[in-house]
């Protein structure tokens, strides 16, 4: 992949989240620079809703967005983003990067639910989503990937998302895909030509006395138990309304794992790359 552009923008967010102690959830930490943005809207009950507004177009080439969260025990916590990201080529080229950092306690609970990231052609970004739960911790993540605007070829868009429960991976997974990734990446084996592509990764400590049956509810969707009280479900769709679709319904097909039903696999998730 080409080299980092370092004169491009450098950007970061970070959210904290506290219980506070009658029943609901606080963020003593809720700052942003660059053109990242972080507003509280509306909760629900005890959880605490937090949107990131892009401030400005991108990540174009050469720039670096960093979003740490992290949740405390007890506390709850949702956060969205205001309209779907757009990779996008920089004035002078490189890629870009963008990295995520989320820490869940005991006891907390997360939902991790940006719009889709969509790879515009010229473009090129590698993204890092790194999670870490601490035993009884609960999590709902989701990513989607668009490769390419309506009637375009995508950028080279490089996805790695690992997940560690207790200090233990539970998934370890990259995609790469576009111009300069490795051959078969649009394949029958990958995306079979799809342009959109998701997952949605469920940690729940109840997983642990009720697994989940791998299933595939639907062309396009499959469900599989990950080696942890965890799920993670995988898409692929034409577009990006057939693919959110597919990944807003896959936790009502959860069903629970026959006693002669394997519930996970024997050891994480190696890694998938094209």
């Amino acid at each position: 992949m080409g080299g980092v552009n370092t004169a491009g923008v450098r950007a970061e967010a970070e959210i904290r989240a506290r219980a506070d102690g009658r029943g609901g959830t606080a963020l003593p930490v809720l700052e942003s620079r660059g053109p990242l943005a972080l507003r509280r809207t509306r909760g629900s009950g005890a959880t605490a809703h937090v949107m990131l507004v892009g401030a400005m177009s991108g990540p174009h080439g050469g720039d670096h967005f960093t979003v740490r969260a992290g949740v405390g025990a007890d506390a709850r916590l949702r956060v969205g983003s205001a309209a779907a990201t757009l990779a996008l080529p920089g004035q002078h080229g490189g890629q870009a990067r963008q990295d995520v950092r989320i820490s869940v306690a005991a006891g907390g609970e997360l939902h991790w639910l940006p719009e889709p990231l969509i790879s515009v052609t010229g473009s090129e970004l590698a993204v890092h989503t790194h999670v870490d739960l601490e035993p009884g911790a609960r999590l709902v993540l989701r990513e989607e990937l668009v490769l390419g605007r309506t009637g375009e070829d995508p950028g080279r868009l490089t996805s790695r998302l690992t997940v560690r429960v207790d200090g233990r991976p539970v998934l370890d997974q990259e995609l790469d895909s576009g111009p300069g990734a490795h051959n078969g990446w649009d394949g029958p084996a990958v995306l079979g030509g799809h342009r959109a592509v998701g997952q949605l990764v469920v940690v729940d400590p109840e997983f642990t006395d009720k697994p989940v049956a791998p299933d595939v509810p639907a062309d396009g969707l499959a469900v599989l138990p990950l080696a942890g009280p965890a799920v993670l479900v995988s898409a692929v769709a034409p577009d990006a309304l057939t693919l959110r679709r597919l990944l807003d319904r896959a936790p009502a097909s959860f069903t629970p794992a026959s006693p002669t039903t394997p519930a996970s696999p024997a050891t994480p998730a190696s890694p998938a790359s094209a």
